[in-house]
């Protein structure tokens, strides 16, 4: 296990919700499924913890019951995406089946998890060393739901 791994707290969603990232993520996989014993706080037998990684970064998801399983755009995953189709593909994966675009590039899965989906290139076209090119981007960002390169980059050149 890496030295730092998010937990996603679920009320009896663990297992399908790794499944679900897993098969939205092309360079992930599944991990190690835990299952309570006889004497648990769940069933025995049901899924206690499901181990998946994405993009390298570990993950585990955990059926904690109702108390706690309330996602918040306070913590999200950033996603940084080599293309505009990148974009795209997560985009449509994500919002999906209950998911909820949000502004400037954000959403919330099925699932309420927040991900920011961002082209690698927004980055570069917001550290320009130019002001008014680095202002121009940050406007058009800010009418965005889903990023949109070929606008922001326009954006840049004015």
């Amino acid at each position: 296990m890496s030295k730092i791994t998010p937990w996603l707290w679920f009320d009896g969603q663990a297992e399908q919700a790794a499944e679900y990232y897993t098969s939205v993520f092309k360079n992930s996989r599944m991990g190690e499924v835990s299952r309570v014993g006889e004497g648990g706080p769940l069933p025995a037998g049901s899924v206690m913890t499901a181990q998946f990684e994405v993009e390298g970064q570990p993950f585990v998801a955990l059926n904690g019951g109702p108390a706690h399983n309330n996602f918040t755009e306070a913590v999200s995953f950033y996603v940084d995406c080599e293309s505009q189709e990148e974009v795209d593909e997560l985009w449509e994966k994500l919002t999906a089946d209950g998911g909820r675009p949000s502004q400037c590039g954000w959403l919330q899965d099925k699932f309420g998890v927040s991900w920011q989906i961002v082209p690698s290139e927004f980055v570069t076209l917001m550290n320009d060393p130019d002001p008014f090119r680095a202002a121009r981007v940050m406007r058009a960002m800010l009418k965005m739901t889903k990023l949109d390169l070929a606008v922001l980059r326009a954006a840049a050149e004015g």
